[in-house]
């Protein structure tokens, strides 16, 4: 008999997982695995939990938010094992997953869970750490990890919108050298964002216009810090997708680029929504179709 381990986070998304738990484990047995089920208690616990266990299972899923995926698939890779994962999203944004196109419906994601298709998808490398879908700096970027959960359960993603609120006073920047390949772009910059996503932080559109989850490049924005109303203007509107054409915001693909930040204190980093710490230089590069996700069958 095929083996499975599911991994959730019961806190997620308002614990929403507790009311359809049982038709969860249903479509399980559906799909002929033995299960093994195992509720995390605490940070990082999925990551090490898959690390030491996907050698002894055929197919893992895992369900909360794109923190609890992160972590699965990083103890996946540090394992070595190439099984594919399944992923039941019950978090506040749900960027990846909205990405992926899988079900919202949880028992539906189930079923692609167990009964889909694999497909491989890129993953990213923050030095020796992965991530799934940004990496990021600068504004907004620490409202992920510092909204309290209580407020995300409550409110979803606008708790991201309601706690970067308070930081609008006081945009702190970064004086930062960026290399992609040849280019250098050096400057102060507010904000910079490397992702594998359509959306960041449940807000759609950010990342740019023809973004494939599994070509091998990320999409970057580095938006550079306004000296005047004016700049701030074009910034907003760039960001709105109104214009496309000022010089305080940089678009660009890549495989790989370098960060260096160049003030006293580093940039604190997010790696898909938690702390990611703050290097003072680190390379970023894409792994592609390093990771195989479940998705609906074609019919």
């Amino acid at each position: 008999m095929k083996k499975l381990l599911f991994v959730f986070n019961p806190h997620a998304g308002k614990g929403q997982i507790s009311g359809c738990l049982v038709e969860i484990l249903n479509e399980m047995v559906k799909g002929a695995y033995e299960i093994t089920i195992h509720p995390t208690q605490a940070k990082d616990e999925a990551r090490w939990l898959v690390e030491k266990q996907a050698k002894n299972f055929d197919l893992i899923v895992c369900s909360g938010g794109d923190g609890t995926l992160d972590e699965v698939v990083s103890g996946l890779i540090k394992s070595g094992v190439d099984i594919p994962i399944g992923y039941i999203p019950a978090g506040s944004t749900n960027d990846y997953a909205n990405s992926l196109g899988l079900p919202s419906d949880m028992v539906e994601a189930a079923k692609v869970a167990v009964m889909g298709k694999p497909k491989k998808y890129d993953v990213g490398f923050f030095g020796d750490k992965s991530f799934v879908y940004v990496a990021a700096f600068g504004i907004f970027t620490d409202v992920a990890y510092e909204t309290d959960q209580e407020l995300k359960n409550i409110l979803g993603h606008a708790a991201y919108i309601l706690e970067g609120a308070k930081r609008l006073g006081d945009i702190q920047s970064f004086n930062m050298k960026v290399t992609n390949k040849d280019e250098v772009m050096e400057g102060e910059f507010i904000l910079g964002m490397i992702t594998n996503s359509t959306s960041v932080g449940g807000f759609k559109g950010m990342t740019g216009e023809d973004v494939k989850l599994d070509d091998g490049k990320f999409e970057v924005t580095l938006i550079k810090k306004p000296q005047n109303v004016m700049e701030l203007n074009l910034i907003l509107a760039s960001i709105a997708k109104l214009v496309d054409d000022t010089d305080m915001v940089y678009t660009f693909k890549t495989d790989g680029l370098t960060v260096e930040c160049e003030d006293e204190k580093s940039a604190p980093w997010t790696l898909d929504g938690e702390y990611g710490g703050n290097p003072k230089k680190v390379d970023i590069t894409a792994k592609k179709k390093a990771v195989r996700i479940m998705m609906p069958s074609v019919k």
